[in-house]
C-alpha cells in the first residue's frame, strides 16, 4: 500500500510540474497533460460501468510529431558525419571508432523509424502489417545494439587509458567480431517482438502496431519482454559503463596531465546523457509493467492518464539519445574534427588553405592520453 502511495505521489507531482511549466509552443504541447480535463469526486474512481477513456483528454500529439521529426533530422545529419569520418581514416583508426561507426549505424537504423512514429501519434498506423513488425524489429535491435555498443566503449576505454593497453586496438578483427556478436544478440532479442507486433484494427476506427497476445499468458508475456529490456537494455550496461568510466575518471584524477580535465568532463557527459535520456523511460514503463502485471492498481482516471501522457514523452526523450551521441562521442574530440577536415579535403569539398585555417591551434600536443590510444571520443 505505501508503495502505490508514493507512486501515486509522484505521477500527482509529474502533472502539476508540467502545468506549471510555461515554454514554447511545442513543449507547451507537451506537457499539457491534463489542463482541459475536469472531473468530479464521485466520478474519480475507475469502474467497470465507467472506464477511462484510451486517449488522453487534452493532449494534443503535434508536438510529439514536431519532436520526431527534429530529432529525426538531428540523428541523420549528426550519424551520417560519423559514419562519413570513420569510413574515411586510413592508418588512424582505432577500436574506439570502429566501435563508434557501428554506435552510428544502429542510431541511423533508429531515427529511420522516428518518421514513421510521428505520422502514427497524428493518423495511427497506416503503413500495414509488414511495417509494423519490419520497423519495430528495427527499433527493437538498434537500440539494444546501441546500449550494449555504448558499454564495449566504456570497455575499451577502461583497457585504453587505465591498463594502458593496445591490446584491442591492435587486433581490428577481434573488436569486428565483438559487433558482429553485438549485433546477433540485438537482432534475437528484437526476435519476440518482431514475431508478436501486428497493426491491429481498434474499435475507435484508428489502427495501431501493437504485440497481438493474447490469453492469459498475455499479462506474464508483456512482463517478461519488459523485465528483459530493463535488465539487458539499460541496468546492466549502466552497470558497465558506471563501472569502467568510474576507474577511468581515477586514472586521470591522478594523471598530471592538461587534458585530464577535458576527457573527465566528456566522460561525465556521456554517462549523464544515458542516464538523463533514457532512466525516466525506464522508470515509467517500470510502473506501467506493475500496472499491467497487478501489482499497482489504479483508482483514478488522472493516474491513467497521465501513465499515458508520461510513456509518450519519456519516449521521447529517449529517442533524442541517438541524436546526443554524434555529439558526445564525436563532434567533441579534436581528432574527429581534424579527421572530419582532412575527409573533406580528399574529397574536394573544401580548399587546403581552409582546412588549415580550422586547423590551427588545434594540432598541438594532447599529452600522454593520446599514446594510449586516443581515438575521436575524446
Amino acid at each position: 500500500m505505501e508503495q502505490q502511495l508514493f507512486i501515486l505521489f509522484v505521477l500527482k507531482c509529474f502533472v502539476l510540474t508540467n502545468q506549471a511549466v510555461k515554454g514554447s509552443e511545442v513543449f507547451s504541447n507537451l506537457g499539457n497533460l491534463s489542463l482541459n480535463y475536469s472531473y468530479d469526486e464521485d466520478e474519480e474512481i475507475i469502474s467497470e460501468s465507467s472506464p477511462c477513456n484510451k486517449t488522453v483528454p487534452g493532449f494534443n500529439n503535434m508536438g510529439m510529431t514536431i519532436v520526431y521529426i527534429i530529432v529525426f533530422v538531428f540523428a541523420i545529419v549528426g550519424n551520417s558525419v560519423v559514419v562519413f569520418v570513420v569510413f574515411n581514416m586510413k592508418k588512424s583508426k582505432t577500436s574506439t571508432d570502429i566501435y563508434l561507426m557501428h554506435l552510428a549505424i544502429a542510431d541511423l537504423l533508429f531515427c529511420l523509424t522516428l518518421p514513421f512514429w510521428a505520422v502514427k501519434c497524428n493518423a495511427g498506423w497506416i503503413f500495414g502489417n509488414f511495417l509494423c513488425k519490419l520497423l519495430s524489429g528495427f527499433q527493437e535491435a538498434s537500440a539494444y545494439s546501441g546500449v550494449f555498443l555504448l558499454a564495449c566503449i566504456s570497455v575499451d576505454r577502461y583497457f585504453a587509458i587505465v591498463r594502458a593497453t593496445r591490446v584491442l586496438s591492435s587486433h581490428h578483427l577481434l573488436v569486428k567480431v565483438i559487433c558482429s556478436i553485438v549485433w546477433l544478440v540485438a537482432v534475437m532479442l528484437s526476435l519476440p517482438v518482431v514475431i508478436k507486433r501486428e497493426s491491429i484494427d481498434t474499435e475507435f476506427g484508428v489502427s495501431i502496431c501493437f504485440e497481438n497476445v493474447t490469453g492469459e499468458s498475455s499479462d506474464r508475456w508483456r512482463v517478461t519482454l519488459r523485465v528483459l529490456r530493463h535488465t539487458l537494455g539499460f541496468f546492466l550496461p549502466l552497470v558497465v559503463m558506471a563501472v569502467c568510466y568510474g576507474w577511468t575518471v581515477v586514472t586521470l584524477f591522478h594523471t598530471r596531465n592538461q587534458q585530464k580535465h577535458k576527457a573527465m568532463r566528456v566522460i561525465l557527459a556521456i554517462v549523464l546523457a544515458f542516464i538523463l535520456c533514457w532512466l525516466p523511460y525506464n522508470v515509467t514503463v517500470l510502473i506501467d509493467t506493475l500496472i499491467q502485471g497487478g501489482s499497482l492498481e489504479l483508482t483514478t482516471c488522472e493516474t491513467h492518464y497521465t501513465v499515458i501522457a508520461m510513456l509518450s514523452v519519456t519516449e521521447i526523450l529517449a529517442f533524442m539519445h541517438c541524436a546526443v551521441n554524434p555529439v558526445l562521442y564525436a563532434f567533441v574530440g579534436q581528432k574527429f574534427r581534424n579527421q572530419l577536415l582532412s575527409a573533406l579535403y580528399r574529397h574536394g569539398l573544401i580548399s587546403k588553405r581552409l582546412q588549415m585555417a580550422y586547423r590551427k591551434g588545434s594540432a598541438g600536443s594532447v599529452g600522454s592520453l593520446r599514446s594510449r590510444n586516443t581515438s575521436v571520443t575524446m
